[in-house]
């Protein structure tokens, strides 16, 4: 196993190791919230940038149950920042918080809590997303999707859904080719795209 499938595999698991401690799907479970895994940890994509995504469904979506749990990961001692933003009268219609976690090495994890109510717009359709684009995988696309994320410079902020794209759909090899192909695809708002 080469460097870039070797680096994927530890941080997946580490990654996971971090949901363990921190206790996040227990927490969501308690005030009766379906906790999903979303982006490039269910998909086995992870590479350089430690960002774990989870969807959450509520059904009603209460807002003090939303704190509640965010109350009770916040109180885990490697949590270090938590923020939040309501947005359900736009049109994602969620709660999304943000906690970053440092773990032994003090290296921050960011964890995505995308908390929305069962029915609504984008209810399952990342799961859905995150399932088809690991069916479509074969090894040569895996490592020139984790090339172009190790390539990608620290700071820079890219979704993921955009390297997947660029590789899937378009057949985008390189850093090089992924930010002209970048320049060329402007992203507003949220990218709806599986293959």
């Amino acid at each position: 196993m080469d460097y870039l499938m070797k680096t994927a595999a530890a941080n997946q698991q580490r990654a996971r190791e971090v949901i363990r401690d921190t206790g996040l799907e227990a927490a969501w479970r308690a005030v009766g919230a379906e906790p999903n895994l979303v982006g490039s940890l269910r998909t086995g994509l992870l590479m350089t940038h430690r960002d774990i995504d989870f969807h959450i469904y509520s059904s009603p979506l209460r807002i003090a149950d939303s704190f509640a749990a965010m109350a009770r990961l916040a109180g885990h001692p490697r949590i270090r920042q938590v923020t939040y933003n309501n947005l359900l009268d736009a049109p994602d219609q969620c709660l999304e918080w943000h906690a970053w976690y440092a773990d032994a090495d003090d290296k921050l994890w960011q964890i995505d809590m995308i908390h929305m109510p069962r029915g609504s717009a984008y209810d399952g359709y990342f799961e859905q997303v995150a399932d088809r684009i690991s069916a479509v995988l074969t090894d040569e696309t895996r490592r020139a999707i984790l090339q172009i994320k190790y390539d990608t410079p620290d700071g820079v902020k890219i979704m993921g859904i955009e390297y997947y794209q660029a590789v899937l759909r378009d057949g985008v090899r390189t850093y090089a080719e992924f930010e002209a192909w970048r320049a060329a695809h402007p992203i507003t708002g949220v990218l709806e795209w599986m293959p």
